[in-house]
């Protein structure tokens, strides 16, 4: 799959940011000395940490040389590192591993949360927030799409492009044996926007990457069209003229024992 487009991503960078602030705003430090945001982005989270921890070390780990280009041009100031999260080491235990938005396409989550947790310092915090749209119509019309004749054999399984997701208590029974403290949530965005383009625009930088990562220009405009036609017909213009993008989101927090 091609690499990540940062500026794609940022087009709807407020939105986007908001979990991440309010994820940041439910983490029980009031210090920290080592910090990291795993999947980091073009930095758009890893401010946020910058910004709450100013006398911490803070890193940004992505595995997309795109991002984390786009995050250094950023803050030149912070130190990124290029790594996969599903192998990724840090160098000494952070006081909190914070990850916006990334994990989801991480596989193998059962043995991913627990080893993550492990590596924190005493007292520190894993802090995570996910997608939870697999079900909604931006992610049930990619997979119904893929499926038509036109694209079928080109993108094969729809099923196995993203990564599935457990059940928010399984993530809480994963940790809370672990943990001193476990708090998790769910949360449904609803992000007014303005045009069915706008949500394929939206869904374009993240969800929708892989489908349209196989096929060539052709396939592609005809997948995005008619991708779009069924968006439109599943987001209904609301009475001020815009329209309603529901996001939910899980959101986890782990705080191991000092």
């Amino acid at each position: 799959m091609a690499d990540w487009n940062p500026a794609l991503y940022s087009r709807f960078e407020d939105e986007r940011t908001r979990p991440a602030r309010e994820l940041l705003a439910r983490v029980p430090l009031a210090h920290a000395k080592h910090v990291v945001d795993l999947g980091c982005g073009p930095g758009n989270s890893t401010e946020l940490l910058v910004q709450r921890f100013p006398d911490a070390e803070v890193v940004g780990v992505d595995n997309s040389p795109a991002m984390v280009e786009s995050a250094c041009q950023r803050l030149p100031g912070t130190r990124f590192e290029l790594a996969d999260i599903g192998s990724w080491q840090p160098a000494q235990a952070p006081d909190l591993i914070y990850a916006n938005a990334a994990l989801q396409w991480v596989p193998g989550h059962e043995a991913l949360f627990p080893r993550l947790f492990s590596l924190l310092a005493p007292g520190g915090v894993l802090a995570v927030q996910m997608p939870d749209n697999w079900d909604e119509p931006t992610h049930a019309e990619m997979r119904n799409v893929a499926l038509l004749p036109a694209f079928a054999s080109t993108i094969g399984d729809p099923g196995k492009l993203r990564i599935g997701r457990l059940p928010l208590t399984t993530y809480y029974d994963l940790l809370a044996p672990l943990a001193q403290e476990v708090d998790t949530w769910h949360t449904i965005y609803q992000h007014r926007m303005e045009t069915p383009a706008a949500i394929v625009e939206w869904v374009s930088a993240t969800g929708l990457k892989p489908f349209v990562a196989r096929l060539d220009d052709q396939q592609r405009k005809d997948y995005l069209a008619e991708y779009q036609r069924r968006i439109a017909a599943d987001y209904p213009v609301r009475a001020d003229g815009k329209l309603l993008l529901a996001f939910p989101r899980l959101f986890i927090i782990a705080k191991r024992a000092a």
